[in-house]
């Protein structure tokens, strides 16, 4: 796919002006080049996809489009008009809004002052009239059909109700230009197709969408034109209508792209069993009992409700079970203890690596090493020169994008600082290695790197978990077994039809329908 010219600031003749137009985008952070002459136009009522590998210039292009950092140059224009003055947050809110992937929801306030911060109704003496905020929170919530009690306190909401709160408290500024950032990274099936039909709904009310996402089923699904970045530049801009996915996969990455499968390899049936579990059972209800084998793939698959997470927590230590035995290697670990299961030679790459995975502020090399301090000693202190030499093969063999092992895991990109949860993972060596949705939120070159581990691991005799309801995810597990409702319902060997996993995750028997 060649680069295209962006439509000038006027919009093209004889239509209406885009809802959003940034051309000639230029911004660097010291020798860093983030954008550079990149931009996107944004038509009235469209749902326009921005993609690219992580580290392309997408979190960038948004800062600027919302209005937290300014272009060293170009220009950004909403409705024909120039963008606002930076400082003015007023102005911009009533332009833009981002969800974002972490959720800018205070856990700690109800859903109705959450939706009002700082703009509370006050009455005399400046006092908050709590009925009146609530009503107001309410007709709010029942305008966009958002149905959430307001006072409930927004900890116990779902991602999903989540995000229709924060696009609700987006709305009542007047923003009808709404940007969803990864807003499906962690919803399942039944709730991505919940969130879908939300966005067609607001569309046909007159509100604009931003998807940026790298699940390239949904952009096909919902879009109706992507623009692509790639090393900080616009490649191209294009309907998604009769795009061809390798297309567009090409026009990210510049060369194409293959994620592994399991079909073409043998299953080790013969080899020694290093994890067993039986009659395991969660605090929730879910129950499984598995043996996986020395190079086996093991996949875990289940929508949201299923208990997938939770036997893979309780497997790693990081639950309690309230029954059954795990033994890995034979060795029988202790229940909710992630001490002892890295003792035993468990590597975890968990479900939500911004709460679980990383430390962000300490450095990629302080992060990949706090689980093994024995491999970085050196006369009983830790060394140093050791960490950071075990932390550039780790930078080296994950291609993760930084200047050195010294960078904070803050400063990466998403799949970046997923290649250093996944580093810290296989640190130790494991015997047993755990991945709990493990491409969640990274872009399609990531997500080759990440899964080509596995192939590389099991090769090594290690016996790998993939937990996940991603097909790509799955695809490379000799066997999947399938939980709906707390339950295994099915085992499906590599192979499988699409059609057939995902029925069974659905609790769909295909054979009596």
């Amino acid at each position: 796919m060649s680069s295209t010219t962006l439509d000038p600031i006027d919009g093209p003749a004889g239509a209406d002006r885009p809802v959003v137009e940034a051309v000639n985008i230029g911004k660097r952070f010291g020798s860093t080049v983030a954008l550079a002459d990149a931009g996107i136009v944004v038509r009235r009522g469209e749902a326009h996809a921005l993609v690219g590998r992580n580290g392309a210039g997408k979190s960038t292009l948004v800062s600027i489009l919302t209005g937290l950092q300014a272009p060293d140059e170009g220009a950004v224009a909403f409705d024909g008009r120039p963008a606002p003055p930076l400082g003015d947050r007023d102005a911009w809110r009533q332009l833009v809004a981002c969800v974002y992937q972490k959720s800018t929801i205070i856990p700690t306030l109800a859903v109705a002052e959450n939706l009002f911060l700082n703009r509370h109704a006050r009455g005399p003496g400046r006092l908050i009239r709590w009925g009146l905020l609530r009503r107001e929170a309410e007709r709010l919530l029942a305008e966009w059909s958002v149905d959430v009690d307001v006072r409930r306190p927004a900890s116990t909401l779902s991602v999903e109700q989540r995000q229709f709160v924060e696009i609700a408290r987006a709305l009542s500024f007047g923003a009808r230009f709404i940007i969803l950032d990864e807003p499906t990274a962690q919803l399942d099936a039944a709730g991505i197709n919940r969130l879908f039909d939300r966005v067609r709904a607001l569309r046909a009310q007159g509100v604009t969408f931003l998807f940026i996402s790298h699940h390239l089923q949904e952009i096909f699904e919902l879009c109706d034109r992507v623009t692509v970045l790639r090393d900080a530049r616009h490649i191209v801009t294009a309907p998604v209508a009769g795009l061809r996915r390798e297309a567009l996969v090409a026009a990210m990455t510049g060369e194409d792209v293959s994620l592994p499968e399991a079909a073409q390899r043998q299953r080790p049936v013969d080899a020694p069993v290093l994890l067993s579990v039986r009659d395991l059972v969660t605090r929730s209800g879910a129950g499984l009992s598995l043996a996986a084998r020395s190079g086996e793939v093991v996949g875990i698959a289940g929508g949201g409700g299923s208990g997938k997470v939770e036997v893979a927590e309780a497997i790693v230590g990081l639950a309690r079970p309230a029954a059954g035995t795990v033994t890995v290697d034979g060795r029988v670990l202790r229940p909710g203890s992630v001490p002892d299961a890295l003792d035993a030679g468990v590597g975890l790459v968990p479900q939500d690596r911004h709460r679980e995975g990383f430390i962000p502020l300490l450095s990629i090399a302080e992060n990949v090493t706090m689980t093994v301090p024995e491999r970085i000693r050196r006369g009983g202190l830790l060394s140093p020169a050791r960490r950071d030499a075990l932390a550039r093969r780790a930078i080296a063999d994950l291609a993760i994008k930084a200047d050195g092992p010294h960078v904070p895991v803050r400063d990466l990109s998403g799949g970046n600082q997923q290649k250093a949860v996944m580093a810290r993972a296989l640190a130790g060596e494991p015997k047993l290695l755990i991945l709990v949705t493990p491409t969640a939120g990274v872009d399609v070159r990531s997500k080759e790197t990440l899964l080509g581990v596995v192939e590389d691991v099991r090769h090594r005799g290690t016996a790998v978990l993939v937990v996940s309801d991603e097909l790509d995810d799955l695809r490379i597990c000799d066997r999947v077994l399938v939980m709906f409702r707390g339950r295994v319902v099915a085992e499906l060997e590599s192979g499988w039809a699409d059609n057939d996993l995902v029925a069974a995750m659905e609790g769909v028997d295909l054979d009596h329908v």
